[in-house]
Parts: C-alpha cells; structure tokens; sequence
C-alpha cells in the first residue's frame, strides 16, 4: 500500500509499519543489499516502472525512485511501498520502494532528500533515465553521492559527441552502460575471429546509434588504431560486417530490461574495457 508523506521523518515512519508484521507485530528482518536510486524525469515513467516490477525479486533493496518536477510549486510528495516475498523454509525477503516527487527548487537539490534514506553500510546505484545533464547541480550532487552509475546511452541525442562528457567523471564514479552490454553476445564472438580481424578497416553495424558508436569504438581501442564505422538504424543490434563481410549471428537471445539492469546491479569495478571504448568512439 502507498501511503502520500511529505517528509524525510514521515518517510522513515511510514516505512518502520509497513515492516512491522501485523499479526506478531514483530519487524520483518531487513534483507536489502543495497541502495538504488532511479532518477525518472516524465517521459520515462512507463518504461522504469516496468523495469523495476522485475528486479524486486532479484534485488531486495531500498529502492529511492527520483521524479523530477523543476516547474511544479517547491515540495515533496512521497510515497512508500513494502513488499515481502517468501522464498521457502518460511523466511521471506522484503524490498522498499520511496518514490519521491522533487517539486520546483528541490528537483534541484536532490542529494539534501536522498542521502538521509540511504541504508548505511550498503553500496548506492544511481539509474539515470535520458540524457544526464553533466556539470548541472542535480546530476553532479547524485555522482557525488554514489558508487555506481547506470546509464543507457541507447537513450542520449547527440552520439558519439555526449560520450566526451561521459569519460569525464570515469574516475569520480564506476559507470555501467546498458547500451554496452547489449553488445556482450557480439564483443566475444568477434574476439573470436582473430587474427583475421586484426586488420579490418571498416564496419558496419546495424543497430541503435549507440551501440554501433560502441562495437566501433571497441574495435579501435582493441586494436589501437583508426576503424571507419557504418551505421544502418534498428532498434537493436542485429548484424556487423567487417570490410564488406557479414559475421555470423551469435549464439543465444538478447536478455529484456530488468536482466540487463540486474546484471549491472552486481557490478562493482570499473569497467576499463568500457571506458576505452568510449574514449574511442571519437577517433
């Protein structure tokens, strides 16, 4: 049940009843492994709730969903949510969801809601849905606050230019793409052609615009040199050609939404691989 709060003290009372068994009135035990904070402006709504749906299961977690809403009345309006699922010999896990909308000046003061819900001792991933506004104080405060960042460039106007902003904060925070690990069945299977791959001199992906800028921007920084890409548009990655030959279709099928984010979500390194493939996407 979501109950409406507009506190950081209403919050934190609402959440100790909903973890209160109501037939013992004993707690339910805590079982979160971390803290996940989804920035969600407007037209990303839809599509993170779905995601979320399937990852409670998975990752039972203190869940912090952000709606940002710069042109409403300053305020906050919150909601929390517990739910318990029994996973056998009569223990149960239980994930907490706040979704917090951050009215007017406090869409701009993000970290000042955040931080005193965030469970002590846990590791913080931020999911940024669309675009982040690098160097704006709502992004930089969240960064800042962090362990992991998680973004689709799938989602971003503007490739390969916005990755330059990207690799700027490689050593403030690890950072996940989920455009990047759509290409996973790809990367190995390509590795897999060496050493007749060694000295390809052109591309072609077909595929979002992100993950031909990144599949280019492996073969670059693997190879350490100069790659021509060509882009044919598809809303996923469905084929790669290296000089004119098509390379065989990998194994397996591409996982949905709430895998890729699971998989980031037991990330904890950086990904060195990754950052030199988006440094590369502009050569």
């Amino acid at each position: 049940m979501a109950t409406a709060l507009a506190s950081i003290a209403e919050i934190e009372r609402e959440l100790g009843m909903q973890r209160t068994d109501p037939e013992s009135g004993e707690p339910f035990q805590r079982t979160s492994v971390m803290s996940h904070i989804a920035w969600v402006p407007e037209a990303w709504v839809e599509a993170a709730e779905d995601v979320l749906s399937g990852l409670a299961e998975r990752h039972p977690s203190r869940t912090i969903v952000l709606f940002p809403e710069p042109d409403a009345d300053d305020g906050l309006d919150a909601s929390v949510q517990v739910d318990c699922f029994k996973t056998g010999g009569g223990r149960q896990v239980c994930t907490e969801t706040i979704r917090l909308k951050l009215r007017g000046g406090r869409s701009g003061a993000p970290a000042s809601v955040v931080e005193p819900l965030l469970l002590p001792d846990l590791p913080v991933f931020l999911r940024w849905r669309g675009m982040p506004p690098f160097g704006e104080r709502p992004f930089e405060q969240l960064v800042d606050t962090v362990d992991r960042l998680i973004v689709d460039s799938t989602e971003w106007p503007g490739l390969p230019d916005a990755y330059a902003s990207l690799a700027e904060i490689f050593d403030r925070v690890a950072v996940s793409d989920i455009a990047w690990a759509r290409t996973s069945r790809w990367r190995p299977h390509l590795a897999s052609l060496w050493p007749g791959i060694a000295d390809v001199s052109r591309v072609k992906v077909t595929g979002t615009e992100a993950q031909a800028h990144l599949v280019a921007g492996w073969l670059r920084s693997r190879l350490q040199r100069k790659i021509e890409l060509e882009h044919e548009v598809a809303d996923r990655l469905v084929g790669v050609e290296v000089d004119g030959e098509a390379v065989p279709f990998p194994p397996g099928d591409p996982p949905d939404p709430a895998d890729l984010l699971s998989d980031e979500l037991e990330r904890f390194t950086r990904d060195r691989v990754y950052e030199d493939a988006v440094r590369a996407t502009r050569m």
